[in-house]
């Protein structure tokens, strides 16, 4: 059995220590708003938290985050009102939608070490995020409107 805290939520799960996070949130717990793109973490759909800190779940063992913080998606909030959360909804963002978990959990991990990125900031730190829709520039607007909400004690 394996011990990890999930959104706040204490759990064990009784896994293969080499199953990837993703299938232990996606199968084991429900939690489905953590997606599956590539599964060697080079699209950014897997992305999640652990202690704080974005990582791709397709690639990390569960073994690695035993004991460990890890805030999914469903974690931001139960009703949207996240910030970030606010803004892609506010500028429309999605297209098809698949990517957009995975880059909002890379956006608020941004705004937690920059609460107000410049354009590159922001280029760079969701460089690992690939949009196939090419939402690219509702996503920098979205970023830089959850920053200025955030600022306001949104």
């Amino acid at each position: 059995m394996i011990s990890l805290t999930v959104n706040g939520k204490a759990y064990r799960v009784d896994v293969a220590p080499d199953t990837p996070l993703l299938w232990v949130l996606r199968d084991a717990l429900g939690l489905t708003g953590t997606k599956y793109g590539c599964g060697i973490a080079q699209c950014g759909a897997c992305t999640v938290h652990v202690s704080g800190a974005p990582v791709r779940s397709c690639t990390m063992q569960i073994s690695q985050v035993a004991g460990q913080k890890v805030t999914t998606i469903e974690g931001l909030s139960r009703d949207n009102s996240h910030p970030l959360q606010k803004a892609w909804i506010a500028e429309e963002v999605p297209q098809c939608g698949y990517c957009q978990s995975g880059q909002i959990m890379s956006a608020v991990a941004l705004l937690a070490k920059n609460k107000s990125p410049s354009d590159g900031d922001i280029d760079k730190a969701m460089s690992g995020n690939i949009c196939r829709c090419g939402t690219y520039s509702r996503i920098r607007k979205a970023i830089h409107t959850a920053s200025t909400m955030m600022g306001k004690g949104a």
